[in-house]
């Protein structure tokens, strides 16, 4: 690939070398030639993307050039764009397009980004290794028997396998930085508040955040730079002054105060990773950093409380997904039909038990026909059962049972205080070091279909990524090489941050990347 950077191709835009329309051409070859095998796209928009890298270029001919004029930009297909299929990877919203563009879409569209297609990912972004997407799993670019990660599995493949410049993802509890550690990108988590969510269909409300994946620090920079700031459309969105996030780049770490986290490294965590990120620790140590050990006592606990919270707000989000506004709707005909079946099958029964002398049983009946009245509910709970994967309806019914009548104290509540300790954790350690370093994941990328059968396995994947959103802070994953079992995928390193000091994590993961290591 020519210009695999958006660094890359300004610098060639800027020189004459290619145009607008050049670098989307390309990357239009580069997927029709592997999204068949990857599946990362669920829509490509050929024609819209084509006009508007012409109308940029002709702009740049009378002198309006735009800060991101040919960055070619993926996006995943849970952040809206008006127009375009907003499916969240879900049947449920299958066929349904956004009526609507989300807030980061309107300020990268302003600056010139070209919206080349909407990324596949897990179903509304619950999963961890992009298989339960109803347009089905999405393949590591390195080695399609493998996963690329997930939720945003869709936008890391498609950029590790140069089908764009950078993608955009979202990241609830490691959704944009697993990814981009199995499939050797930079992906960046804001803090919480620093980008607007406004147009990201929500999963969890208090841990969703959109963030960049891409292929250098620089670019990351340099879209967080568009992306950032303060949003009237969304409530959450910080007031916190936006500075140059490229301005750092290349300061080095040389008096800069990094944190191990000890728990980041205790049994479970695959031997060679660990040796991985420590090579990358002395680089950075040799490079001038001072580093320490730290402790996050409360980590052990980070997935538990993860799981609780992110299920209980994700079953009260989901709610509104009824087959009656929009979406997908069951057959009416077919719902009158087994309603109606249904209610002879429980007559049937009742007349048995009523006939065995059974009172217990024929009480049971009854109140079963009485719940099976309404064509309404029929509606809702057929809709809801064909709209929705496994995953997600396992997560809905997690979250309900934890917001439940008599156990909302008992999980929820201690889920959100043990949330605060977590938070109050990474206070402590920003006390006395800059920043922290960690594997992004335990093990390597796995294949396809090795954790399917085992959700609780596949939970663990997030055990170094959920407490960054736990606790609001952003998070940084660079590519640090790769690993030596064959298939010889690539190994993630984590750098996480004080609250909006994404400058001092881009500074890190920089000079990582340009390390020897």
């Amino acid at each position: 690939m020519e210009y695999p950077t958006f660094t890359d191709a300004r610098r060639a835009l800027d020189a004459g070398e290619t145009s607008c329309e050049a670098l989307v051409s390309s990357f239009l070859e580069r997927i029709d030639a592997r999204n068949d095998e990857i599946n990362a796209f669920t829509s490509v928009d050929q024609d819209g993307a084509l006009n508007h890298a012409r109308y940029l270029d002709s702009q740049r001919e009378r002198g309006n050039p735009r800060p991101l004029a040919g960055l070619v930009l993926a996006v995943k297909d849970n952040i809206c764009i008006r127009g375009y299929p907003v499916s969240c990877g879900s049947k449920m919203l299958a066929d349904f397009s956004s009526l609507y563009d989300a807030t980061v879409i309107d300020r990268l569209r302003d600056a010139g980004a070209i919206f080349i297609g909407k990324t596949n990912c897990d179903e509304f972004a619950m999963g961890s290794s992009n298989e339960t997407s109803h347009f089905g799993p999405v393949r590591n670019p390195h080695a399609s028997e493998y996963v690329p990660g997930g939720s945003s599995g869709g936008s890391a493949a498609a950029v590790a396998a140069g089908l764009c410049h950078a993608a955009l993802g979202s990241d609830t509890g490691g959704s944009v930085r697993q990814p981009a550690a199995f499939c050797g990108t930079v992906g960046l988590k804001p803090t919480y508040g620093r980008v607007s969510r406004s147009g990201l269909v929500a999963f969890a409300s208090s841990l969703d955040v959109i963030g960049p994946l891409t292929r250098s620090a620089e670019d990351a920079a340099t879209i967080l730079n568009v992306i950032a700031g303060e949003d009237e459309r969304d409530a959450t969105s910080a007031p916190v002054d936006v500075p140059d996030y490229t301005e750092a780049l290349g300061d080095g770490v040389e008096g800069l105060r990094l944190g191990l986290p000890k728990e980041y490294f205790a049994e479970g965590l695959d031997d060679d990773i660990r040796r991985m990120v420590r090579e990358q620790v002395d680089a950075l140590e040799d490079a001038g950093a001072i580093v320490e050990e730290v402790s996050l006592p409360h980590t052990e606990y980070g997935v538990a409380t993860y799981y609780l919270i992110a299920t209980a707000e994700a079953s009260s989000n989901l709610a509104r997904y009824d087959g009656i506004r929009y979406g997908h709707r069951a057959d009416l005909q077919e719902t009158k039909q087994a309603l109606q079946e249904r209610r002879e099958e429980l007559k049937e029964e009742l007349a048995t038990a009523r006939a065995q002398g059974d009172e217990a049983r024929a009480d049971t009946l009854e109140a079963q026909l009485d719940d099976e009245q309404s064509t309404l509910d029929a509606l809702y709970t057929r809709t809801r059962t064909e709209g929705f994967g496994d995953e997600v309806k396992r997560r809905i019914m997690l979250g309900t049972y934890a917001l439940s009548a008599g156990y909302y104290d008992k999980y929820y509540e201690k889920a959100q205080r043990v949330r605060t300790l977590i938070r109050h954790d990474f206070e402590r350690a920003f006390e006395d070091v800059d920043a922290l370093i960690t594997p992004t994941t335990p093990t390597p990328p796995f294949r396809l279909g090795e954790k399917t059968d085992d959700p609780l396995e596949m939970y663990l994947n997030d055990i170094y990524t959920v407490t960054a959103n736990l606790a609001g802070l952003p998070g940084l994953t660079v590519p640090i090489g790769e690993h030596p079992d064959t298939p010889g995928l690539p190994v993630g390193l984590q750098v996480l941050g004080p609250h909006f000091d994404e400058a001092l994590l881009l500074r890190v993961g920089d000079a990582v990347m340009k390390s020897d290591a």
